[in-house]
């Protein structure tokens, strides 16, 4: 059964595309985990968690925007203050980034909510 496409379905496929850039961009040879820019700005001692925030804090805009329950907005909260909090702690914080990956968990909820409303799930492409 075909659903209508979502008016949000666009922004959507953008905020994922962001999400991806900064949690699983790049394949670390060898050992092949996927990283973001977000690890890699972590590395950055002072400004990098600092810096890496700003695309979690776009993502919730966006989020609120497209009307997301209080209750959402605040498990997506949650999971951007998780990656900050242990995300700052040298080393493993770091290496924490890599596998937490806050800002595809938030666009996941995002989604979850947009199907929910009567969407049709986008593609992660």
């Amino acid at each position: 059964m075909s659903h209508p496409t979502h008016p949000y379905a666009h922004d959507l496929r953008r905020l994922r595309k962001l999400a991806t850039t900064m949690d699983n961009a790049y394949r670390l040879p060898v050992i092949g985990t996927r990283i973001g820019w977000d690890a890699i700005l972590g590395l950055v001692p002072g400004i990098g968690d600092a810096l890496a925030i700003a695309p979690s804090l776009y993502i919730m805009k966006e989020a609120r925007r497209m009307g997301v329950s209080t209750g959402t907005l605040a498990r997506m909260g949650a999971n951007m203050g998780i990656d900050l909090a242990i995300g700052a702690i040298p080393l493993v914080g770091d290496i924490f980034d890599i596998g937490w990956r806050s800002k595809s968990r938030n666009v996941d909820l995002l989604e979850q909510h947009l199907v929910q409303q009567g969407a049709q799930p986008v593609s992660q492409t």
